[in-house]
């Protein structure tokens, strides 16, 4: 927020005296040719003469102090302190750079580069205020042209290295679309072109920054993370893009997210180390600079929080000051993104012929060097600083050598931001070389124009920038995107702590975006140092995984990763860890009892190889076996009087009906098919319908023997010839039949698969098609039956001579009980044991009619052989006459 205030107040300052500036110029030119600055910025910066001119912003110094404001006299410079000799190193690197470029005769040939260097003493004031001049030039006069045009005072900017500098400059720069390329601003909101429409930098947007973080999360499968940044724009833009990622990605949840306080406020800081030592997740991210993390550390380490992964951001990841024994309990094993390391062959070299001017006191950029010089051997140049000298301090002599100098501004082995200085310096010079090698009428610019160095305006060269393509002497290719982005690429690192105290912050991997196949991971987890006791990555979700099985059901009131598992009900799976939603098997398929997969649903049905299913068909085949037996007996006595005396045409009809009764029991038994389902009712129904007409044309032709045997009763014997008892049976029998016919053509049965009856199981049934048409056929047979119950029943009092009667009435005795049973039963039993109990009634009622017809005339003709005689049967008769 306060970032935010300083930049506005800042615009607005720097905005009034642009105003000034130009007003001034206006109306000075109305009186003369030249035109004269109100004021000279005193800036610390190193300058080289060029052709060209390249601006550069770098951090020399760590501290500034700005003189009160009283607007009574003139204000006083800004001053700066605390030499920054990594900042140093950086500016050195853009000299290289130009000085390397300026010896290749293939790039910018005859053109020499020069650059203005400008320290920005890591205040936003003294940033802005470098960037002004470099932009309007630092001449006291200097006189304009008849066309006031010429080559500005710099063709770009390299810097700055603070995404909050960066935002400030560019909102004004861009305005004129001077092009400004930064080596460390990473704050997302920068790739907006819209507001910075000539901003470029080498060093990858804080997007992608949080999506390699996610990557690593991801990776190692930490779905529970908690989240600290910086109060300024880089960490609460991070925060914002780290937050709307992680809920798109759906690979986590932040445990809880806390904002590091400027400077060390003891109960904001102890409030967030006891939120860290509260929460169970174990990786701790942070986006914020180095001051930030000392302040937070220092808590850290009073309450004692250990056992934490802590994911460093590249504004932090190789900062040394952390990387001392006192906090490598607490903060070994991180695991960071780092800025590419690079690698500049010859800049060593350039860095150790750097020498103080000993005859050039206040030349300019001398006095820089000076101070590098001093910091660097601690020592003062004279006239030294009173009582420096008699407190035993050394006097610099301009000649030490650097190389036994004990630092790391010559430690080229780990170049970060200056790799990311050398790329933005060269990106410049090959866009002004590719401007320059422009085709006169074949130009990009209206009518076909090219630009060149007399006339140059700087958005010709950000058109040339934005289509920079160039391959660096390390084998990094850089370009810049529609946003002014470089393709990223990041080095994952790790501190390691090993077992003699010796820090180091090695490399374990990389993410970068390739330019058309998107972004890749690559971390070798072989090296990777854990500062666990198991040495293996921590585990770090709020709940574990759901297993096969279950689904996720999200606990109320708490982040998405935190959830209970619940187990799917019956007929619902989940094969997926974290799943949502169980999901339902298809309708042929059942849960399996862990409920991960779906399997087959078994199928029922009354089956051959079942033992219900053996034990019917081995009686239905006994019944048949019974039928052709007793066949063959009244075939082979069949002029005995027992079998002649009971119309044997009739008996014997009798009995092959009786045989299809049980044969057509079979086609109950078997996995249901349609034939078998259309078969099985009009077998059963005709077949039955075939023997009850027997029965009850038997029944009559007693009845009408009897009658006729009355006197005046022969007459009778006429209608109940062997044509018409045939012909009777026929008509009966063929009404079944098209009652069958009718059901099967209107309403046909089918099989089909029962689910409702069992869950798990299919059961395979043949469904009747019409319920009237199956009641028609049980209801004709109950009416053959019936009346054959009743005429046989009339009858039962006969003479013994016709005793067939008797036995006629107690067989459908038999027949009506079993299937006026039937029906109740074969209503309430399901699946297979409906047409178990079908079989069983057929087969019950086929049984009774075979014993209690002919069990009594076998056992005569087999057993009783003294009996089967016409005077044996008609002997009561004569005896009573």
């Amino acid at each position: 927020m306060w970032a935010v205030l300083e930049i506005n107040v800042l615009l607005l300052v720097y905005l009034m005296l642009l105003y000034s500036f130009f007003s001034s110029a206006v109306s000075t030119s109305l009186y003369s040719s030249s035109c004269q600055l109100q004021g000279q910025f005193h800036l610390n910066g190193m300058h080289k003469a060029g052709d060209v001119v390249i601006g550069g912003i770098f951090q020399i110094h760590f501290f500034s102090v700005f003189p009160d404001m009283s607007f009574t006299s003139e204000p006083q410079q800004p001053t700066c302190h605390g030499f920054d000799i990594l900042g140093f190193r950086q500016a050195q690197t853009m000299a290289f750079a130009i000085d390397e470029i300026n010896r290749n005769s293939n790039l910018l040939p005859n053109v020499t580069l020069g650059y203005i260097l400008y320290d920005n003493c890591l205040k936003l004031g003294i940033g802005f205020r470098a960037a002004m001049s470099l932009v309007s030039g630092q001449e006291q006069q200097f006189i304009l042209d008849e066309t006031c045009v010429g080559t500005p005072p710099v063709i770009g900017i390299v810097g700055d290295s603070s995404s909050t500098r960066s935002i400030a400059i560019s909102s004004v720069i861009g305005l004129y679309r001077v092009p400004m390329v930064s080596y460390f601003a990473t704050c997302s909101c920068l790739s907006d072109r819209q507001k910075f429409p000539s901003f470029f930098r080498t060093i990858p947007s804080d997007a992608f920054q949080v999506r390699a973080m996610i990557q690593i999360l991801n990776h190692f499968g930490w779905t529970w993370a908690g989240l600290l940044v910086s109060d300024d724009d880089y960490g609460l833009h991070a925060a914002r893009s780290f937050q709307s990622d992680l809920a798109q990605s759906g690979g986590g949840c932040l445990a809880y997210f806390e904002i590091l306080p400027w400077g060390s406020d003891q109960a904001e800081l102890r409030k967030i180390v006891e939120v860290m030592k509260k929460s169970t997740a174990r990786v701790v991210i942070v986006f914020a600079h180095e001051s930030h993390m000392i302040n937070l550390m220092e808590e850290v380490v009073r309450q004692n929080v250990t056992g934490l992964q802590w994911m460093a951001s590249e504004a932090w990841t190789a900062a040394s000051v952390l990387q001392t024994p006192d906090l490598m309990p607490y903060l070994a094993g991180t695991l960071g993104i780092a800025i590419r390391r690079g690698e500049i062959p010859g800049l060593r070299e350039f860095l150790l012929q750097i020498r103080p001017d000993l005859h050039h006191n206040n030349s300019y950029g001398n006095s820089i060097v000076k101070l590098f010089w001093e910091y660097t051997f601690q020592c003062k140049f004279t006239p030294p600083p009173a009582g420096w000298v008699k407190a035993g301090g050394a006097l610099c002599t301009g000649q030490e050598d650097l190389k036994d100098a004990k630092t790391e501004f010559l430690d080229v082995l780990n170049l970060r931001s200056e790799y990311n200085v050398y790329k933005a310096v060269y990106a410049l010079a090959y866009a002004l070389d590719d401007m320059l090698q422009c085709t006169p009428g074949r130009g990009p610019f209206s009518g076909h124009s090219c630009g060149n160095l007399i006339g140059l305006e700087p958005w010709q060269l950000v058109y040339y920038l934005q289509k920079v393509n160039f391959i660096t002497p390390f084998g990094d290719q850089v370009s810049f995107d529609e946003n002014g982005d470089a393709l990223p690429i990041y080095d994952i690192m790790n501190w390691l702590w090993l077992p003699d105290g010796i820090i180091q912050v090695q490399n374990v991997g990389e993410v970068k975006k390739l330019a058309f196949k998107g972004e890749k991971l690559t971390i070798y987890e072989e090296k990777i140092f854990w500062n666990f006791e198991t040495k293996k990555p921590p585990f770090s979700v709020c709940s574990e995984s759901c297993p096969p099985g279950t689904r996720m059901a999200r606990r109320k009131g708490e982040p998405v990763c935190c959830f209970d598992c619940i187990p799917c009900s019956d007929g619902k799976i989940s094969n997926e860890s974290d799943s949502m939603e169980c999901t339902t098997c298809p309708e042929d398929f059942w849960s399996s009892p862990q409920h991960d997969h779906c399997v087959p649903k078994k199928t029922e049905f009354l089956s051959y190889h079942e033992p219900l299913g053996i034990g019917l068909m081995v009686a239905s085949l006994l019944g048949t076996c019974m039928c052709a037996v007793v066949l063959g007996i009244f075939i082979y006595h069949r002029r005995t009087p027992v079998v002649r005396a009971n119309n044997s045409e009739l008996s014997f009809q009798l009995l092959l009906s009786l045989k299809l009764c049980f044969l057509c029991s079979l086609l109950f038994i078997g996995r249901p098919r349609l034939w078998t389902c259309q078969l099985r009712h009009a077998a059963f129904g005709i077949s039955f319908v075939l023997s009850i007409s027997c029965i009850l044309v038997k029944t009559m032709v007693v009845l009408a023997v009897f009658k006729a045997s009355k006197p005046g009763g022969g007459a009778n014997l006429k209608w109940f010839g062997v044509l018409q008892q045939r012909g009777t049976v026929i008509v009966l029998t063929s009404i079944q039949a098209a009652i069958c016919t009718a059901w099967i053509v209107s309403a046909s049965p089918v099989p089909h698969k029962n689910t409702q009856y069992h869950n798990d199981k299919i059961v395979y049934e043949c469904i009747v098609g019409s319920t009237v048409g199956f009641a028609v056929l049980l209801g004709y047979i109950g009416l053959l039956a019936i009346l054959s119950f009743l005429i046989a029943f009339i009858a039962r009092n006969l003479p013994d001579s016709f005793n067939e009667a008797k036995l006629i009435t107690f067989s459908m005795l038999i027949f009506c009980a079993v299937w006026v049973a039937f029906v109740p039963a074969y209503i309430s039993s399901p699946g297979k044991y409906a047409d178990a109990v079908e079989v069983f009634a057929i087969l019950a009622s086929s049984f009774g009619l075979l014993g209690a017809l002919f069990g009594p005339k076998c056992y005569i003709i087999l057993l009783r052989p003294e009996r089967n005689t016409k005077k044996a049967i008609m002997g009561r008769n004569i005896q009573s006459q």
